[in-house]
This record gives structure tokens, sequence and C-alpha cells, in this order.
């Protein structure tokens, strides 16, 4: 089966540069993490695993992350290039984002790197917020492979920081198994 994709680009894009994509990413980053401590964005209260009381913050991130989970196979393997295929990933795409934003807001405060709040799990919110865009950006330049590359790198990484939640003490443990 051949596949077809389309390499036309908009002829006046404009250009985005890396290190400001990057910066801005972070800038953004910072900022929420800012709110977050400030206005007691954390994800639990320090009695989560007894009391099992979910903040708006995790419900967000819960209701955007499970039809990211389910919807990227779909998208990864199915025909790419098509008007369907642009319409999944956008919204794949938009899905990665309020995950990644949302667990910005899931912490539990003194404890994680540094007495931050933040564990290394926290690392992927912050790679989400840059290859997301970057991605996109390699689709709409018509650089299919390094495309194609990111977003399911991008979904290995929601694989592995999804097992990661399921370590015994996180929140989503002992959501599931009653830990």
């Amino acid at each position: 089966m051949t596949q077809q994709f389309d390499t036309r680009t908009a002829p006046s894009a404009p250009q985005i540069n890396i290190g400001a994509t990057i910066a801005i990413t972070i800038a953004i980053t910072a900022a929420v993490t800012v709110l977050s401590a400030m206005f007691g964005g954390f994800g639990v209260g320090t009695s989560a695993p007894q009391s099992r009381i979910m903040s708006l913050p995790v419900m967000i991130h819960l209701a955007t992350v499970v039809p990211a989970l389910l919807l990227g196979p779909v998208v990864l393997l199915r025909r790419k290039g098509d008007a369907t295929h642009r319409m999944l990933g956008r919204i794949w795409a938009v899905l990665m984002l309020v995950t990644a934003i949302s667990s910005a807001f899931i912490r539990t405060p003194g404890a994680g790197i540094a007495g931050t709040g933040f564990s290394f799990i926290h690392i992927f919110t912050v790679w989400t917020l840059i290859n997301v865009p970057l991605a996109v950006r390699a689709a709409r330049r018509g650089q299919i492979a390094r495309h194609r590359g990111m977003m399911t790198g991008l979904y290995v990484g929601l694989l592995i920081a999804g097992a990661f939640t399921m370590i015994p003490g996180r929140l989503l443990n002992s959501l599931v198994f009653g830990g």
C-alpha cells in the first residue's frame, strides 16, 4: 500500500525560531509553576492516598490523558496525510498540551526534586510543551519523517509517564489499586 503525503506549505507561513519556541515554553512553564505555588494548584492534599480526593488539575489531567492514550495509536497506525489524520492529529495534540499544562498543577508541596513538589515525571511536561509545537511545525514544513518520529516519541513518552504514575505510593496507583 502506497501512502501519499501532502507536502505543500503555505507560501507566506511565518517562520518560527526553535530557540524562541523553547524560551516561550520554558517561560510558560515557569509562570504556571509560580501560579501553582501561589494559588494552591496542587494535585492532592497531603493525605491523598487515604482520602482519594482529586483536585481540579487531577480531574482535567485524567480527562485529557485517557483520550490521548486511546487516540494515539489510532492516529499513529491509520493512513497518513489525509483530512481525517490531520483532524485526529490536531485533537491529539490539543489533548497532549492540556494534559501537560494540567500536570504542572499536580504536585506535592515540600516533596519532589529539591522540595519543589515536582517529581522527575514532570520532565515529560516540559518535553511535551516543547515537542508538540515542533512536531506540528515539522508536518507543516513537509518534514514528514521528523514529524512522525517526534509524534511517535511523544506517544512513547506518554506511555512511560503513565507507567510511572502506577508506582506504589502515587495517586493514580492508589486510585486504581486501592493502595
